[in-house]
């Protein structure tokens, strides 16, 4: 259940700040006290060793036994659902992982708003690539996440190489400009995950999806809740109802008996490998021109 944790912590599996070996974990994030690199050697051995690099080495060895879900503590949750009750009883030992790294975590959700999983990947890879520096350590394919600075000055079509439209260019722009807010560790540790996750809304071009994608992973929430995503509702619907589709709606009243944990839910039954029927063709990509 580790790998499942870990592999939250990833954007795609070609994610140049997070690279996954075997059971090596490398990440490369920025923390208060500047860059950092954690590699995790055999995380699913509890005597694992780690190393840290860069100015922000000790603040991230801090928190390395977060990044495998140390700090999600799993209370009882009731399961009136029979699926739910057995999905909770194969995968009960998930746990969210938590980075404190919200910065990092919120570019890639911008990306994925209104694109495919599989484009989102490939436009956080480029930017990185473009706009993240070497990571400090001796993995030689390590980068950092695009350095906000240098992001925060690009104007808006300077993204449209990458395939990133006006608007999502824009709230990263936006973001990134306001980096300093989402370094200020203080104002998120001292909150509740969802309480810090629903404040990430308050940033402009941020929804409810973009802030539980993000969150989800900087604060480790477990009541999440992907609301608007095209998937996460109809598997739910599907799993609980056995009905192919199903609204927003549908999903927050089917999951109302487990506040405080739906993220939780919707893993487990993702986990336990529920999917709604496809129907159609896939996604097509689309042009940002003129947009």
């Amino acid at each position: 259940m580790v790998f499942h944790t870990v592999r939250m912590l990833q954007r795609g599996s070609h994610d140049p700040t997070t690279i996954i070996d075997g059971t090596n974990l490398w990440r490369a994030t920025y923390t208060p006290h500047g860059a950092a690199t954690i590699h995790i050697h055999d995380f699913t051995s509890p005597d694992t060793k780690i190393q840290c690099f860069g100015p922000g080495a000790s603040w991230l060895r801090d928190r390395s036994q977060d990044l495998l879900g140390a700090r999600d503590d799993m209370p009882t949750i009731d399961t009136p659902h029979s699926v739910v009750e057995r999905a909770s009883l194969r995968h009960r030992h998930f746990r969210f992982p938590r980075t404190d790294t919200p910065y990092h975590e919120i570019i890639p959700a911008i990306l994925g708003q209104r694109v495919t999983a599989i484009e989102a990947f490939r436009q956080w890879r480029h930017l990185c690539l473009q706009f993240g520096a070497i990571a400090p350590g001796p993995h030689p394919h390590l980068r950092l996440p695009p350095d906000p600075e240098k992001l925060s000055q690009q104007p808006y079509f300077a993204l449209h190489s990458f395939g990133i439209e006006r608007r999502r260019a824009q709230t990263i722009v936006r973001a990134s400009s306001q980096a300093h807010h989402f370094f200020d560790t203080s104002k998120w540790q001292l909150s509740h995950p969802s309480t810090a996750t629903a404040h990430l809304t308050t940033y402009d071009g941020v929804g409810i999806w973009t802030a539980a994608t993000a969150g989800s992973v900087a604060f480790g929430d477990p009541d999440a809740l992907l609301v608007g995503d095209f998937h996460v509702k109809n598997n739910v619907v599907f799993a609980l109802t056995g009905r192919p589709r199903g609204t927003d709606a549908e999903m927050i009243e089917l999951l109302a008996p487990y506040s405080g944990h739906r993220g939780r839910v919707t893993k487990w039954l993702e986990l336990d490998g529920w999917s709604a029927p496809k129907f159609g063709p896939r996604q097509r990509l689309q042009s940002i021109v003129h947009r």
